[in-house]
């Protein structure tokens, strides 16, 4: 995945000014700044919920810019959203918040039945499959939301504040199940989060934002040893 120079306005206001990453296969990185400051933009623009002003995007060799709408689809199927919220459909059952996703494909009813329980498996949360949304603690939506975002096999998958509003036990957890996706699926993922002991935990690079820029890319230790403050500031 590579993104290059992206810049996203709205109305007077530039959130995106200068934005440039570069994901390897099965890296995670995680994105830093402060609230505010387009991170959660900048994922949108990934997956085509906003248009970019300026910049390139590469998904899979293939500038998006240039593909059709039936090409971006394919495109999109091949990336998994984690929402902040979980997304999780309220009114349907845990099992049928899973099967959602698959509802255009051809599998058979057993196939299904299947993936949906090695997706629940994955995270710890085969003997929910029968309930609601609402019987679930905060912890196990997020393992949920994770499990429905797995079911399609995601070569990249966006995390958006994946341990926002959760104890810091169960955010391990979240933070060990990240790594467990990645080692499973070697799939590249991009982390945005205030989390410092989730990036710690989860992250092969690093990339700091401020002001609509790329302002500081390295590894976890390197960023947090930097000789600029202000970086250095997020990992205390």
């Amino acid at each position: 995945m590579d993104i290059e120079h992206l810049k996203k306005s709205f109305g007077n206001k530039d959130v995106l000014k200068d934005i440039s990453l570069k994901i390897e296969k099965g890296e995670n990185l995680v994105v830093l700044g402060k609230s505010g400051s387009g991170k959660s933009v900048l994922i949108k623009c990934l997956v085509g919920l906003m248009e970019c002003d300026a910049g390139k995007i590469v998904l899979f060799g293939k500038d998006i810019a240039e593909l059709t709408e039936e090409e971006l689809n394919a495109v999109r199927k091949k990336i998994g959203f984690l929402f902040q919220s979980a997304a999780l459909y309220d009114s349907m059952t845990v099992r049928e918040n899973l099967e959602f996703p698959l509802r255009d494909k051809k599998e058979s009813k057993e196939e299904i039945e299947a993936l949906v329980k090695e997706a629940l498996k994955n995270v710890g949360l085969e003997d929910t499959i029968d309930k609601m949304p609402s019987e679930l603690s905060g912890g196990m939506r997020k393992r949920l939301g994770l499990a429905r975002t797995l079911i399609l096999k995601p070569e990249i998958i966006l995390y958006d504040e994946p341990t926002t509003g959760l104890d810091p036990i169960t955010s391990r957890e979240i933070s060990r199940l990240i790594l467990d996706v990645q080692k499973k699926y070697n799939a590249s993922s991009i982390i945005i989060t205030h989390d410092i002991e989730c990036a710690h935990i989860i992250a092969n690079q690093v990339t700091v934002i401020k002001d609509g820029i790329t302002y500081a890319k390295g590894t976890f230790e390197e960023l947090s040893e930097s000789k600029d403050e202000w970086v250095r500031s997020f990992f205390k």
